[in-house]
């Protein structure tokens, strides 16, 4: 295995949980700016409706896979500005 690979892990794996919590905190304000409820339906909630659980998977979905993808990006662009060297390399 790549020596940058093995630095990289934990930078990634800190970088991931910081950008789950931002993915989460950004679908909940989405969310209730949309619904203008709280918290999202839970998909076996019997009062919601196949609309409103399947806008809530969508939008966090959405959301989710946005911030990953900026995070994953920004922790390798920062990895390769602090070392010189991109982590896959």
């Amino acid at each position: 295995m790549n020596v940058n690979k093995i630095l990289y892990k934990p930078v990634g794996m800190v970088v991931g949980v910081l950008g789950g919590l931002l993915a989460s905190a950004v679908f909940n304000k989405v969310w209730g700016k949309v619904a203008g409820t709280d918290e999202a339906p839970d998909p076996t909630d019997k009062k919601a409706t196949w609309g409103q659980v399947l806008l809530a998977a969508t939008i966090q979905g959405a959301i989710f896979g946005v911030v990953k993808a900026a995070v994953d990006r920004g922790g390798a662009v920062g990895y390769r500005k602090v070392t010189g060297e991109w982590p896959d390399d």
